[in-house]
C-alpha cells in the first residue's frame, strides 16, 4: 500500500512523514512525500498537511498544476481514503474567512471561521494539549476515548454545516471542532503526528482503514 503524503510548500512534512512511518513498518506500507500529480493518481491513501493561513494553502495548492484535479479524482471520482490534517482540513470547507473570504475545497460543507471563546481570558490562537470529546463513532478513531490529548495550534475552526460530519471536539470555552469526516473522508484540525499515543493510534488506524 502507498501513502502519499501531499507536498505543496505549506507544511513542516518531517514530523508527519516520521509518524506516518513508524505506524507504516508494522504494515510494510509505502510512505511517500510528493508533490507529483501522478503518485496522488497511484496512491492507494492520501494525506493532505497544512500550515498556516487558510488563503495561502489555497493557493499554494492551487499553484501545483494540475494538484487539485488529481486529488478530485483520487478523493471524490475514485474513494481513497483521505485525511486532511491542520489547515489541510480547514481546506475541506466550502469557504474560509481567514483575513478574506476564500474557497474550499467544498468536499465537506462549512465554514472555516475564527475561533471566538466565550471566556475573553483565554487566548487566540488556541495552542497546546486539550481533551478530545468523542462525538460519533468511526473506524479511524478506533482505540481512542473521550478524555484522550491531541496537540492544537490554530486560529481558526472549522464549523461543519451537516452536524453528522463533526466526529469529535474539544472544549475552548465552547465548543471547537477536533475532527471531521464523511465517506472516505477525514479530517483533524490537530496535529496527530504530534499527539505522542493518540495521534500514533489515529494515523494507524488511518493506514488500516478500508472505507
Amino acid at each position: 500500500m502507498l501513502t502519499v503524503l501531499v507536498d505543496y510548500e505549506s507544511g513542516n512534512l518531517h514530523s508527519a512523514e516520521k509518524a506516518f512511518q513508524r505506524m507504516a513498518a508494522e504494515l510494510g506500507d509505502e510512505i511517500l512525500i510528493s508533490s507529483r500529480t501522478d503518485d496522488v493518481a497511484r496512491a492507494d491513501r492520501i494525506v493532505l498537511p497544512g500550515d498556516g493561513a487558510f488563503p495561502a494553502c489555497r493557493d499554494t495548492l492551487a499553484a501545483v498544476p494540475g494538484m487539485i484535479e488529481a486529488l478530485e479524482d483520487a478523493v471524490i471520482v475514485r474513494g481513497r481514503p483521505f485525511l486532511g490534517i491542520c489547515v489541510g482540513m480547514q481546506l475541506l470547507a466550502t469557504r474560509g474567512l481567514e483575513y478574506r473570504e476564500t474557497p474550499g475545497l467544498a468536499w465537506i460543507p462549512g465554514t472555516v471561521e475564527r475561533i471566538t471563546p466565550a471566556d475573553p481570558a483565554l487566548k487566540v490562537p488556541h495552542m497546546g494539549w486539550n481533551d478530545m470529546v468523542i462525538d460519533r463513532v468511526h473506524p479511524v478513531l478506533e482505540g481512542l476515548t473521550t478524555g484522550d490529548h491531541a496537540y492544537f495550534v490554530h486560529s481558526y475552526q472549522f464549523h461543519v454545516d451537516v452536524p453528522a460530519h463533526l466526529l469529535a471536539h474539544v472544549d475552548y470555552a465552547g465548543p471547537v471542532t477536533a475532527i471531521v469526516g464523511r465517506d472516505n473522508i477525514l479530517g483533524t484540525q490537530f496535529h496527530p503526528e504530534k499527539s505522542q499515543a493518540a495521534g500514533l493510534r489515529l494515523i494507524g488506524n488511518f493506514l488500516r482503514w478500508s472505507p
